[in-house]
């Protein structure tokens, strides 16, 4: 039997999440909001598309589960783990990359899109590390749901050698998280228009992972920080309106 077979994987993934959820839980947690209407768990409003980097994705994991979004992950087997993972923690999964079934998982993003938050890390699954792919501007913009850029860091985590390096965070350390306001795209853009809205939204991306990390090291006091705790229930959502068609 395969160590990655769907039954080991099943049976696997409840205890690796309870691990996962007991060493997270020790992290002491500080937000920052350019914007506090884009956390999910203040306010649903419509539906939004929440872009972070790969490796830093054990921070939304933990603290923003069952709160009415799907997760876009490779149909890699690598990503099972982490599919069941991110379903225990509350997440509806997409299977899907630019590599492997990703026109299908574009059009399943953006029909679950019409009434649900959308979260894609834009390098994975295979990277290049920090480097955003089209597919997110391309949805935004068709479906004129609005980003927001997340930038998280931890206190001098232990790094993966994984293509994405990994963070791993260190127990009972600082992790912090700074998140921008919606960015609106424009509908109907072209190829050149995705580009120059990628650019900026890797930019946005780079420069907020920077500071979240610089955070996390110093441990600095931030005018306007906030603790930020993990949910439990899922807040009320608004309908999704605009015209394209999925």
């Amino acid at each position: 039997m395969q160590f990655n077979s769907p039954l080991i994987t099943g049976a696997v993934s409840l205890p690796l999440a309870l691990g996962v959820r007991a060493w997270m839980t020790t992290l002491n947690y500080r937000v920052l909001y350019r914007d506090p209407s884009v956390d999910v768990a203040l306010h649903a409003g419509v539906p939004r598309i929440y872009l972070f980097w790969h490796d830093s994705i054990l921070l939304p994991l933990h603290l923003r589960g069952n709160c009415n979004v799907a997760m876009l992950l490779s149909q890699h087997r690598d990503a099972d783990f982490l599919a069941k993972i991110a379903g225990r923690f509350g997440f509806e999964c997409v299977r899907g990359s630019t590599n492997r079934g990703g026109v299908r998982a574009l059009r399943e993003m953006a029909r679950r899109g019409r009434s649900t938050h959308l979260a894609i890390t834009p390098d994975g699954p295979r990277g290049p590390r920090r480097v955003c792919a089209a597919g997110p501007i391309f949805l935004a913009s068709r479906l004129q749901m609005p980003i927001v850029a997340m930038g998280f860091g931890y206190q001098r985590p232990w790094r993966l050698r994984s293509w994405d390096r990994f963070a791993v965070p260190r127990p009972f350390s600082r992790a912090r998280a700074v998140l921008s306001r919606p960015i609106l795209v424009p509908p109907a853009l072209g190829r050149d228009g995705i580009e120059d809205y990628r650019v900026r939204v890797e930019q946005s991306l780079t420069e907020l992972a920077d500071e979240a990390q610089a955070w996390a090291d110093s441990g600095e006091r931030r005018d306007g920080a906030q603790p930020i705790s993990r949910t439990k229930a899922a807040p009320p959502m608004l309908p999704q309106k605009f015209s394209a068609a999925a």
